[in-house]
């Protein structure tokens, strides 16, 4: 699971960053653009400014090309879980007097604080 921790912003932007142990090195990977952006560097404030040096070449990319940024997210996803977990879901959301939709949206506020 993704924790704050593994979140940098940058200028805005947020980057999902982990180690990697294959190069000893830090990587971040812009999330919520739509295309790719990643960085690497040995510290984390080294980490910063390549970062920022791929953020502001992926917008350079993106304004001589004419293309938004930003992703945009519709609100929907779709999620498989076992049908027992379908049905308990189901259950507890009834019993708490709300639809699946609402229910499984609150718990996802909940898990995000």
């Amino acid at each position: 699971m993704t924790t704050a921790m593994n979140i940098m912003e940058i200028d805005g932007h947020r980057a999902v960053v982990q180690f990697d142990p294959e190069t000893d090195m830090f990587r971040g990977e812009f999330v919520g653009l739509n295309g790719g952006a990643d960085f690497y560097a040995t510290t984390v404030k080294n980490l910063r400014v390549e970062g920022r040096k791929s953020l502001n070449v992926f917008l350079q990319m993106c304004q001589e090309s004419g293309i938004e940024p930003k992703k945009t997210f519709s609100g929907k996803f779709n999620l498989r879980v076992p049908p027992e977990t379908h049905e308990a879901l189901s259950l507890r959301a009834a019993a708490a007097g709300k639809s699946l939709n609402q229910f499984l949206s609150e718990v996802l506020d909940d898990a995000l604080t």
